[in-house]
């Protein structure tokens, strides 16, 4: 089992070891009504019926696969009418257990909360709602770090800078709040990915000035993993992580071997047919179970 390595001297060994103790659950929806019929995203433009079913439905069997080999999967029914709520990670944020659900930016999405509520109470989640007035999307734009009990949250195009102040005072966690200046990275996790051990996954050009200096302050130079716009725009950040092992979009080798060399096993699934719709393998999976404890330990397994 590899080590972090940086000023946490983390062992992976022991996180890990936490995380056994309850296997890790992920929410995911078939693409039954999945496609391009409208545009919210510069991914969309262009890309209106321009998707293939079968083909969306081959690549998401193929990430249910990989994930199942680590960790379990649970479904929601798919709706009509609703062809993003493939991309479960925007049905809201989870810590322990309690589920803030989306307020989503746009009206084409905003049909898919009510069933994303259902679905976290029918698991006896305590569900919170930010104001009406006040856009969130949930773990599309609010992820926690895995080194510590932090939450990155980001502001720019879809959800409000005013709900980081609010989601910290439902959580009471702090909250770290990061500016999005670029729109084809218009929610947090398609350029941003913390990792297993405190290492960050991540695409310095779609943030400010300001936030990458705040990134490169509490993320030490040795655990950043700053990637090229040509493994950006594949989406590598929207990278699904499970202890070791990243499950991706297809990567440049040098980005294969970066991670390698830092200790992950990559596995690849081509995510193609979603891309044109702005998401892949992270878009696709909401990780239910986030006990605070586990990032508390992680800080402190010196």
């Amino acid at each position: 089992m590899r080590c972090a390595i940086g000023h946490k001297g983390a062992t992976l060994s022991a996180i890990t070891s936490l995380a056994m103790i309850e296997t890790l659950r992920f929410l995911m929806c078939k693409p039954e009504y999945f496609g391009v019929s409208y545009v919210i995203n510069p991914w969309m433009k262009g890309n209106i019926n321009q998707t293939t079913l079968e083909r969306a439905t081959h690549q998401w069997n193929a990430l249910v696969s990989a994930v199942e080999g680590l960790a379990q999967v649970e479904l929601i029914e798919p709706q009509p009418g609703l062809p993003d709520m493939v991309f479960t990670a925007n049905a809201g944020f989870i810590l322990d257990d309690t589920a803030v659900i989306s307020r989503f930016r746009f009206a084409e999405r905003q049909g898919e909360e009510a069933h994303f509520e259902r679905w976290f109470r029918s698991r006896r989640f305590s569900v919170l709602r930010m104001p009406d007035d006040i856009p969130f999307e949930g773990a599309g734009d609010a992820l926690l770090d895995r080194g510590t009990l932090r939450i990155w949250a980001a502001w720019g195009h879809r959800s409000a800078r005013t709900s980081h102040d609010i989601l910290a005072k439902m959580l009471g966690v702090e909250v770290v709040s990061l500016r999005l200046v670029d729109e084809r990275f218009y929610h947090l996790d398609t350029c941003f990915c913390p990792l297993d051990g405190g290492y960050l996954l991540y695409y310095p050009p779609a943030f400010d000035a300001q936030s990458n200096v705040i990134i490169e302050r509490l993320v030490p130079h040795e655990l950043r993993v700053a990637i090229e716009e040509d493994d950006a725009l594949q989406f590598a950040c929207n990278a699904v992580n499970i202890g070791d092992t990243i499950i991706m979009n297809k990567i440049s080798e040098e980005l294969l071997k970066r991670l390698q060399a830092a200790g992950f096993a990559v596995i690849e699934r081509e995510m193609t047919e979603f891309l044109k719709a702005g998401g892949a393998a992270k878009c696709l999976t909401l990780r239910v179970n986030e006990p605070r404890q586990l990032s508390w330990m992680a800080s402190r397994t010196a």
